[in-house]
């Protein structure tokens, strides 16, 4: 088996095996995603080293199913496979109590097979068919507890917001193949003119679902329903990646006219999503809105045209928050809530967790040596030195204050005690578990830029460099930081707060645009089936008492007529054979009695 199919395959056949046997469904987990991560590390040190991996698969006619690992799809690759590795650990011990743990690591597995897939795909038929996967993977997970209340809900409005977006996709890659008549993204990318504005518009559009930004963030929140490790997962390097890893992939075709429209669009929802987060009172839902954030200012590098910026904030933002994530878990188990009212003073429960997450905080502020430094630092001077400066560097910088803001008010709320004292669970096997992904991941957040000259080297591209973006990003870091330290919420926003804390939502926002139509829809199509169904039903016991009718007609009526005409002419001609005797005076005396009377009758019908 060829590497690049064993990072796809290990963890899709671990699906299978895990829901026929149906035992030890996190060790099978667990041994399918380290082969997985060793066939990644593979093919990233082979295109590292100038080796390419391919597979070609049979497809439609002329579009053949194509898998390639270049620096930047093996990067992406090996990212998937890393992060989801200790996100598995840190879900051995998460879900060692609950009793569907099959149905999770085998979804989960599925979920990151999926990825794999769209990440190494190189032509847009199976990148579509994987994009399709992961929304149907993360629709499941999603609503893992479906059994709880709104869980149900928050998975159908996520797969609507996605499936939605996911229209801008298709009508962006049938554009790009009718212009380049092929279905290989290499070729595509050559494609120029009113296309490539076209393809490139409906290619954001599918990023904004996938990715949660303005006006279609909303639905991220409300996907904190599924557990923990599904939220680090999908808000790091799988399902809320794919829209920037898409951006990332065609920036070389994008004209632009569109790199602007993309760098607006992510300078809006870093700051509304920024905003959204530092008035949250729910530590999942304030990732959650940060994460929608950060995928902005990935947007804006996208949109001053400097994509590698984009992708190493990619990367240094998927071990950011996965820990983050991770560690919001641990606090959620100690104190059996994640509103942040409940949450106060559980950093004391937790220290080592919480300095964990204390060092995951501070690298996504942009606090140096941390990797969130120079990856912002990237971001922000890559918005200066773009066309449009003015406005793509405001959008970074404010995005950067509010980064440090809502994440000191997070850190501030955690340590500071509220007076009384929650017992804490004892330590077992299960936070030993967890304790080892965030540690693992919290090691990443510190130390990813220490990799960041070998990718650029890797994938033969600069970032432009300027002094001035580290001390403005610096600054707002440390600005952000402080405000959200010590300027509570309510103070900052005041009569405002109730709004932010609604997304800043205006006349029902999409949810009157988009999911309120589509539920009455579906409500009237159920409507109109139950009638249709009552209609087939009267139909058909119509039918069934007509067929009855007409049966018991046909038994009872003309098949009893003729059989009782049957039976009268063989009772007359029984009783006729017996007149034949064969005795001539016998039947001569018989033609006289008869002819004797037919004579009679004759006379008295003539005389009368």
């Amino acid at each position: 088996m060829s590497v690049i199919a064993t990072a796809i395959l290990a963890p899709l056949f671990a699906t299978v095996l895990i829901l026929f046997l149906r035992r030890m469904p996190a060790a099978l987990a667990l041994l399918a995603a380290a082969i997985g991560l060793l066939a990644s590390i593979r093919l990233l040190l082979d295109a590292y080293a100038g080796i390419s991996h391919e597979l070609l698969l049979p497809g439609l006619p002329n579009l053949p199913l194509h898998l390639l690992a270049t620096p930047l799809t093996a990067l992406l690759s090996t990212l998937v496979a890393v992060i989801g590795t200790l996100v598995l650990v840190y879900a051995t011990g998460y879900m060692k109590q609950d009793t569907e743990k099959v149905r999770f690591f085998a979804t989960l597995l599925f979920f990151i097979s999926a990825m794999q897939t769209l990440v190494l795909a190189a032509d847009w038929i199976l990148l579509l068919a994987a994009w399709e996967l992961i929304g149907l993977a993360s629709y499941l997970l999603i609503g893992f507890w479906y059994q709880r209340p709104g869980v149900k809900s928050a998975a159908t409005r996520a797969f609507l917001y996605t499936r939605s977006a996911d229209l801008g996709l298709y009508l962006a890659v049938f554009i790009l193949i009718a212009s380049a008549g092929s279905s290989d993204i290499a070729t595509t990318l050559n494609t120029g003119g009113n296309a490539a504005i076209a393809a490139g518009l409906l290619l954001l559009v599918a990023a904004m679902g996938k990715s949660a930004q303005t006006p279609l963030h909303d639905w991220l929140q409300r996907a904190m329903a599924g557990p923990t490790p599904v939220s680090a997962l999908l808000h790091s390097a799988t399902l809320v990646a794919a829209g920037a890893i898409l951006l990332i992939r065609t920036a070389p075709m994008l004209p632009p006219e569109t790199l602007l429209v993309i760098g607006i669009v992510g300078g809006v929802t870093t700051v509304v999503t920024g905003l959204i987060a530092l008035g949250e009172t729910d530590l999942k839902r304030l990732l959650a809105a940060s994460t929608s954030s950060q995928y902005g200012l990935m947007l804006v590098a996208v949109g001053a045209g400097v994509p590698l910026a984009a992708l190493l904030h990619l990367i240094a933002h998927a071990a950011i928050k996965s820990a983050l994530f991770l560690g919001a878990g641990v606090f959620q188990h100690s104190r059996d809530s994640t509103a942040l009212t409940k949450l106060q003073g559980a950093g004391h429960d937790r220290p080592r967790i919480f300095f964990g997450f204390t060092l995951a905080a501070l690298a996504l502020a942009g606090i140096p040596p941390l990797s969130g430094f120079f990856s912002k630092d990237a971001i922000i001077a890559a918005a200066l030195a773009s066309p449009d400066a003015a406005l793509l560097a405001s959008f970074a910088l404010i995005g950067t204050l509010l980064t440090g803001a809502y994440m000191a008010r997070a850190l501030r709320i955690l340590w500071r005690r509220n007076g009384t004292q929650n017992n804490v669970p004892g330590a077992g096997a299960a936070l030993n578990w967890m304790g080892t992904g965030l540690a693992g991941l919290v090691t990443l957040a510190v130390s990813l830029a220490a990799f960041f000259p070998t990718i650029e080297t890797m994938l033969s591209a600069r970032l432009p460099e300027n002094s001035l973006a580290q001390i403005l990003g610096l600054s707002a870091a440390l600005a952000g930081l402080a405000l959200g330290w010590r300027v509570p919420a309510r103070r900052l926003f005041g009569f405002l707060l109730p709004w932010v804390q609604q997304g800043f939502v205006v006349a029902g926002g999409v949810d009157n645009l988009l999911v309120r139509p589509a539920f009455a829809i579906a409500h009237i199509c159920e409507k109109l089936e139950s009638r249709l169904y009552a209609a087939a039903l009267f139909t058909g016991q119509m039918s069934i008492s007509i067929a009855r009718s007409v049966r018991f007609s046909d038994e009872q009526g003309i098949d009893g007529l003729i059989f009782s005409i049957v039976k009268n002419t063989v009772n007359l001609g029984r009783r006729a054979r017996n007149l034949q005797s064969g005795l001539i005076h016998r039947e001569l005396a018989i033609t006289v009695v008869l002819t004797t009377g037919l004579f009679s009758v004759l006379l008295i019908v003539l005389f009368i």
